[in-house]
């Protein structure tokens, strides 16, 4: 590959970036991958993610799974709405998989995807600071600084897998924004009773808690509003399990142990539409989902493995990667599962996350009549597992 040309540029080299690059390896396409940090070292409190069946057949096809020594099964999620009657519990059964997911570790799955980029020869230059970039009828192209050195490369598609850091520069690209007043703490958490397989989402009128296994123990997520997490982040230890345990209730037993804590904001953002000229936007670049439910990285993933398949398509049709027809027919493909995921949160949040007791009884009486009917219980775990198209 020349130092100033290629078929596609990835800007951010991140899971979902790396996992398109991989998706194109049997191509004869040239790929260049652009991370403007260094490479994440690990540390003692890891990022959890959960990864749906759908996600892990990806990884599969991808050659990635095997490099993850580490990844804890989900064979049932138990959802409930605190204080109302009425709960779901959703089996491998109903979903017809062997696992409806697994909880892994961010590090774990960057540093496999990164192995396995550098093992199928794909270009990745981590601490490349893009400066600029721009595009034509016939290309893109891109300014950035690498090593001292600044450099400009030009594509055929230019896709932004960056958390959506640059998108906001295209100028025919609206982003629909809703903040929902909330933050989530993210933290490892030990129980009395060791976990089995089973995650757990609880509703309550703040936001749902969630309490993924992950190892022996849980990875939790506990959605508050903004002066709530605040409080909660600035306890000691002691009093954050007994506040914990005091809002999720005493299925797993007293919570013994918490490791590092961190909260972030929440909110609802997406690209309308999800490509421009000679651009394709992935990931949180295309769309930032609430955690509930565990779908936004799985949708990002989904994102990156259809647009290499159009990608690979339009290559075999000896058709021009890039072209209005091709990012066209990327937008039409992932409109229903970018759509539905959307709408999936959204909804749950609204509905679940509220003091109005009417509304809440009848969540649980939904949650209940779901508990009770197979073929609808079929029907919403596999399209959590494998999006909106099921």
């Amino acid at each position: 590959m020349q130092d100033n040309n290629c078929d596609i540029v990835i800007i951010g080299g991140g899971p979902v970036g790396m996992a398109l690059a991989l998706a194109l390896r049997d191509s004869n396409l040239t790929t260049l991958l652009l991370e403007a940090r260094g490479l994440p070292e690990k540390v003692d409190d890891e990022r959890p993610l959960a990864l749906s069946h759908g996600s892990y057949l990806i990884l599969q096809r991808l050659e990635v799974w095997g490099k993850l020594l580490r990844h804890t099964p989900i064979k049932t999620i138990h959802i409930s709405n605190k204080g109302f009657l009425g709960r779901t519990v959703l089996t491998t059964e109903d979903a017809g998989v062997s696992a409806l997911g697994y909880v892994v570790n961010y590090h774990d799955l960057y540093h496999a995807l990164y192995d396995a980029t550098l093992e199928n020869g794909i270009l990745y230059q981590a601490g490349a600071d893009v400066k600029a970039f721009s595009t034509d009828q016939l290309s893109s192209h891109v300014q950035y600084t690498h090593e001292g050195t600044e450099k400009n490369i030009s594509a055929k598609l230019l896709v932004l897998a960056d958390g959506g850091r640059l998108s906001s520069q295209i100028a025919d690209i609206d982003f629909k924004t809703e903040a929902y007043d909330q933050w989530a703490i993210v933290a490892n958490v030990k129980a009395e009773i060791p976990q089995s397989g089973i995650a757990y989402e609880r509703f309550t009128s703040d936001g749902p808690v969630a309490l993924l296994p992950s190892g022996n123990d849980f990875a939790l997520v506990w959605t508050t509003s903004l002066e709530m997490a605040n409080e909660i982040l600035a306890l000691d230890e002691e009093r954050f399990l007994y506040r914990l345990h005091k809002h999720f209730g005493d299925r797993l037993g007293r919570f013994v142990a918490a490791g590092k804590r961190a909260g972030f904001p929440l909110a609802l953002k997406y690209a309308v539409p999800p490509t421009s000229q000679r651009i394709a936007l992935i990931g949180n670049a295309a769309q930032t989902l609430h955690p509930v439910a565990g779908q936004g990285f799985n949708l990002g993933l989904r994102d990156a493995y259809e647009l290499a398949q159009i990608s690979l398509a339009t290559v075999a049709d000896n058709k021009e990667i890039g072209s209005p027809a091709m990012l066209a027919r990327y937008g039409q493909l992932r409109r229903t599962d970018s759509q539905g995921g959307r709408i999936f949160t959204d909804s749950l949040i609204k509905l679940f996350s509220n003091d109005n007791t009417l509304l809440r009884h009848l969540c649980g009486v939904g949650l209940t009549i779901l508990d009770n009917c197979p073929p609808i219980k079929r029907f919403v775990s596999r399209r959590m597992i494998f999006g909106a198209r099921g």
